[in-house]
């Protein structure tokens, strides 16, 4: 089945810099869009960036001029560069898929959205 699996969270310091990578498997042929979300305690999940297939991309005022969202399409992954981090992007951040079509174990999916488990993002003060 269609699966999004996270890497590249962890702890870092305010000012400081981290990479996610999010790759999509299981017979894919499309994905429409890819994005990043994130989690912080007591708070509702929000939308960080956003990508389309042809690169439109769009981002939280709180992240603007200082993450990048950027996706690579032969490999069904998607990037956030995330730079001068500060103690309010503390958060777990979950990969989304949208308009995934694929085909696997005899079963045709079309434009379907997945998200991933999540990655943990702790920024020290």
């Amino acid at each position: 089945q269609v699966q999004l699996v996270e890497s590249g969270g962890g702890l870092v310091q305010a000012g400081g810099s981290l990479r996610l990578s999010c790759a999509a498997s299981g017979g894919i042929f499309s994905i429409d869009a890819m994005g990043w979300n994130r989690q912080a305690p007591g708070k509702q999940r929000e939308l960080v960036a956003h990508i389309t297939y042809d690169g439109s991309t769009n981002y939280a005022d709180s992240v603007s001029g200082r993450f990048t969202i950027s996706r690579d399409n032969a490999k069904n992954t998607v990037y956030l560069q995330m730079n001068s981090l500060k103690p309010e992007d503390t958060a777990v951040y979950y990969c989304a898929a949208q308009g995934v079509t694929a085909y696997d174990s005899g079963t045709y999916y079309r434009s379907q959205d997945y998200w991933g488990q999540g990655t943990q993002v702790t920024v020290s003060s």
